[in-house]
């Protein structure tokens, strides 16, 4: 899951960027307003973390210019200003959560994982897909109840299905989900990740839709990798 963080502090943004990129998201940084609302107008984010006070642009304009482009995704403010006021015209704007400075960088990644969650229409925790299970709150899988092991970027690739399950998902909708946007991943980098998810899962429930993407499925659904290019004509 991708997510852009909107800090004028260097420092701050790189350590939370660091954090997140641990917690299997994909982080990346703007340090003025100008910047955020360019990013957050033309590239795919799953979040986005907000600071108020910025450089060029101040974070309320740059929230309300990104829900009138008719950009939805959640947004976590993060600032030094707790006053009432400030909060009213954050949530005002668009805001779907605010957290005031000083704070714990793991309720950074706690409450974005609960934005997300909710965003695509889930209200428990862990996500449920037949016997495959995603503790959101941990960011763990696990396959009836033994956990799995999965690198970084199958964790990524996994999770962001696991949010929306049956969902034909596209190639190129993955690749800005789960890679950095100065990344330039190989033309089958995608394929190679799914296929090695697919083995470890032990069970057929990663569907591929011939012309289209990846769909995850219940095991009765899928298919063997074999004979996955006979699911649906182009």
């Amino acid at each position: 899951m991708r997510v852009l963080i909107v800090e004028d502090d260097r420092e701050l943004a790189e350590s939370l960027a660091r954090v997140l990129d641990e917690s299997g998201m994909v982080a990346e940084i703007a340090t003025n307003g100008r910047e955020a609302d360019f990013l957050g107008c033309t590239e795919k984010y799953d979040a986005a973390v907000l600071d108020l006070g910025l450089p060029e642009l101040d974070g309320v304009s740059v929230l309300q210019h990104w829900r009138e482009q008719g950009r939805r995704f959640p947004v976590l403010i993060l600032t030094g200003r707790g006053r009432w006021s400030d909060k009213l015209s954050g949530f005002g704007a668009g805001a779907d959560d605010y957290l005031t400075k000083p704070f714990m960088h793991e309720e950074v990644v706690l409450r974005l994982r609960a934005l997300m969650r909710r965003a695509y229409g889930h209200a428990e925790p862990v996500l449920q897909v037949g016997p495959l299970s995603y503790d959101t709150h941990q960011g763990r899988f696990s396959m009836e109840g033994k956990r799995l092991g999965f690198t970084a970027q199958e964790e990524r690739i996994l999770a962001y299905l696991m949010h929306q399950p049956g969902v034909v998902l596209s190639r190129a909708d993955i690749s800005e989900h789960v890679y950095a946007r100065d990344s330039d991943p190989d033309s089958n980098a995608i394929d190679v990740l799914i296929s090695r998810i697919r083995r470890k899962l032990g069970a057929p429930m990663i569907r591929t839709v011939r012309g289209r993407g990846f769909a995850l499925v219940l095991p009765d659904e899928g298919a063997d990798e074999d004979a996955l290019s006979q699911d649906e004509p182009t």
